[in-house]
């Protein structure tokens, strides 16, 4: 069953991320691959960043550990004066330490990368919550910096409301999503501003000079995702989305929503 909504389905930006980021970097490196070979390759890149916010929201499979009281851990055994082993009492004064939970966040980016020379020609970022608040915001800012000096495209999709956005312009409108393309050399950055209502739009994915661009269909990959996922089963779409909506966009999601339900 397909989402119900044109673009972007905002639900799947809860607990689901983690699965709709990594189904979404493999489905673009699948609609790129054949476009691109022989001359270049579409490989997906992993890195991990330590992230300590919302994790029981965003990362619901993360154990999360409690602190127990001094007389809840097991007492060591010591052997006694006849060789039997017997439980050696911790002193009184032992305070529990409060054990926090730590995130691991794996978070996937679609490279392009020329065969004859293995060099990273085009960078493809899909941006998740850690990216768009700190510490990790200011790290992510520092590495769209490193990959504009080192000469390789940059395509960043931020198909989520929450957070910071990682660039701001006083001639960008405002919307729900964005996507941005920044192309190697250019003193320029191509955007397209989403609303709740807009379909995915289809964009252009730079190769080394002078090869042409080849086309990404966003809204074709977010689609076969969907429906591959199969989403619909773990989405209630009778409650709100969050982070919350203002009043018309409530409105217009709540009747949209029904559609999946009749």
């Amino acid at each position: 069953m397909p989402s119900p909504f044109p673009g972007m389905d905002p639900y799947l930006e809860g607990y689901l991320w983690t699965d709709v980021h990594n189904a979404l970097a493999s489905k673009i490196r699948g609609l790129l691959a054949p476009k691109i070979q022989p001359k270049y390759t579409a490989r997906l890149e992993l890195h991990v960043v330590a992230d300590e916010s919302e994790v029981t929201i965003m990362y619901p499979d993360v154990e999360i550990f409690k602190a127990k009281q001094s007389n809840g851990y097991p007492l060591p055994l010591k052997p006694s004066g006849g060789g039997v082993a017997v439980a050696e009492a911790r002193p009184t004064t032992l305070t529990a330490p409060v054990i926090l939970p730590l995130a691991q966040v794996r978070l996937v980016t679609v490279e392009i990368h020329d065969v004859a020379q293995n060099l990273l020609i085009t960078s493809i970022e899909i941006l998740s919550p850690v990216n768009k608040r700190e510490p990790n915001l200011s790290d992510y800012r520092r590495k769209r910096a490193h990959l504009r000096e080192a000469g390789v495209h940059l395509l960043e999709l931020d198909l989520l409301r929450r957070g910071t956005r990682v660039w701001t312009h006083s001639q960008l409108p405002p919307a729900n999503y964005y996507v941005s393309l920044t192309r190697a050399g250019r003193s320029q950055q191509e955007v397209w501003p989403i609303q709740l209502a807009d379909k995915l739009p289809i964009v252009a994915v730079p190769l080394h000079f002078p090869d042409e661009d080849v086309l990404l269909d966003l809204g074709q990959a977010l689609t076969e995702i969907y429906d591959e996922a199969f989403y619909h089963l773990s989405i209630d779409y009778t409650q709100e989305p969050s982070p919350p909506l203002d009043e018309a966009e409530l409105a217009w999601v709540k009747e949209v929503s029904q559609s999946q339900l009749d």
